[in-house]
């Protein structure tokens, strides 16, 4: 591939996919100074504004304004639509493929096959999306190393935070013993609305009217979210292969308002606490609500921030704070991915 000239195909053009092509118009220039990477978007595919192939590129403004604007990306288009999202990687034969379809908890599909058909064809793979991570790593990974290309997903877990890569790059030779922490936001900023006085009706609601929060929100309130990340953090960094569904798990959505106002006369507050342990050759892992005092670290993470603590057999201690993460973060996290697949940055 050549260094200079990068082509991408982004499938899903959400929030995420969106922020992801504001990102590189952004940085565009200072790609090409920095590291003399020319981006070009050969294809996009949308669940419900169409899809577009051009390999001479796709004009990303005009792709914006479409799909902000409810249109269909197909006026862009120089191919035939394609007939699927593998049919989309196929024809595309991008150098990267982006990926940020909507997770499936329970199989990672259609993701996984989308991202082991770009690597079969020579494509690097990047994703936002915590099920392949959970559902296909090793499988991927290994695809991946005897293709010579790379499958990489910092965004999976607090959105662009450098945490898959900080194991991978800056940690050699450390071995993760354990983690805790705070990982899912929505479930986060309710039950900060909630500290304020709301009830978790009005707090969810508004979750939902800002965005945090899905309309359906039961993946994040139900500990799903949560469990899912923890079995992502598990598989990767302690090489304790982990499905969601044994994760032990509980959500918060049986806290009351009286709960939460109680705690915080006691100075105490609820939190959804993410965390595994290796003990001996076992491995225990739970999303669970816990009341937690102020001299925790994870009592000040407030609304939609995240944060989670490392525990090493080198490192006594390591946290990692994400402040009021959104879209943006999300997608330099794919960025960063970006850089480090195609050498822009240390591999």
């Amino acid at each position: 591939m050549d260094k200079y000239l990068c082509t991408l195909a982004l499938l899903g053009f959400g929030n995420v996919g969106r922020a992801f092509a504001r990102l590189l118009l952004a940085k565009r220039d200072e790609l090409h100074r920095r590291y003399g990477l020319t981006c070009r978007v050969v294809g996009i595919a949308t669940g419900r504004h169409g899809a577009a192939i051009d390999p001479e590129g796709i004009d990303l403004e005009r792709a914006l304004a479409l799909a902000e604007k409810g249109g269909s990306l197909a006026k862009l288009a120089t191919s035939p639509q394609p007939g699927s999202g593998i049919a989309f990687v196929q024809e595309c034969r991008a150098d990267v493929l982006v990926e940020t379809t909507p997770v499936d908890y329970q199989t990672g599909q259609p993701a996984v096959d989308f991202l082991r058909t770009a690597l079969n064809l020579g494509m690097h793979a990047i994703t936002a999306n915590k099920g392949p991570v959970v559902h296909a790593y090793r499988q991927l990974s290994e695809l991946a190393q005897a293709h010579g290309r790379r499958f990489y997903f910092e965004s999976a877990v607090m959105d662009g935070a450098p945490i898959f890569s900080l194991w991978r790059e800056a940690l050699p030779g450390a071995r993760l013993l354990s983690f805790r922490g705070i990982l899912n936001s929505t479930t986060n900023l309710i039950l900060t609305l909630m500290e304020e006085g709301r009830s978790f009706e009005d707090a969810l609601a508004r979750a939902q009217s800002i965005g945090v929060a899905e309309t359906d929100p039961s993946g994040d309130i139900q500990g799903w979210d949560a469990a899912v990340k923890v079995a992502a953090l598990a598989t990767v960094l302690m090489d304790a292969p982990l499905k969601p569904d044994q994760v032990d798990r509980k959500g918060i959505e049986r806290l009351t308002a009286e709960e939460v106002e109680a705690a915080r006369i006691q100075g105490r507050r609820w939190k959804l606490i993410c965390r595994a342990a290796k003990e001996g050759d076992a491995l225990r892992a739970s999303v669970c609500p816990e009341l937690i005092g102020a001299d925790d670290p994870l009592y000040n993470i407030m609304g939609t921030s995240s944060a989670v603590t490392f525990h090493a057999d080198v490192l006594s201690g390591l946290t990692i704070v994400e402040s009021d993460p959104g879209p943006e973060t999300t997608a330099y996290g794919l960025l960063a991915d970006l850089l480090h697949a195609v050498g822009g940055a240390p591999a």
